[in-house]
């Protein structure tokens, strides 16, 4: 058996992946570390962790853009990545509303389309909180 189907399984199966993988779905959006970071709470340990192995299982792809490193999803090369994809976006929406409320606010910070502020800004404090009142 291949190892990269096996890698990209092992992949997804962890929640903290699962999640950052169904989101890249969702908003079919390149995300840098730190949008990431504020979206799902992690750590920039963990987030880059998850987002490398992530890429060394094929289902994300990294590209350098000033000085940050955006992550968006690797185009499906055969069956089984279609199928994987299709599986883990056919989880419900309501499954994940508060990560795609967070990350909608969290990308409207863009300017032109890039990340300009790191994670925990005051910028997105101030956003989140008028959000949560």
């Amino acid at each position: 058996m291949d190892d990269r189907y096996v890698e990209a399984l092992k992949a997804i199966a962890e929640p903290h992946r699962l999640r950052l993988f169904w989101l890249l779905l969702q908003i079919n959006e390149r995300i840098c570390v730190a949008e990431a970071m504020d979206v799902l709470g992690e750590t920039h340990y963990n987030m880059s962790r998850n987002l490398k192995t992530l890429q060394r299982a094929g289902l994300v792809r990294a590209e350098k853009d000033g000085r940050w490193v955006f992550y968006t999803l690797e185009a499906a090369k055969d069956a089984f990545h279609r199928s994987l994809t299709d599986s883990v976006r056919a989880i419900p929406a309501h499954e994940f509303e508060d990560e795609i409320k967070r990350c909608r606010l969290r990308l409207s910070l863009r300017q032109d389309g890039r990340c300009v502020v790191g994670p925990g800004s005051p910028e997105w404090e101030d956003i989140w909180s008028a959000e949560t009142r």
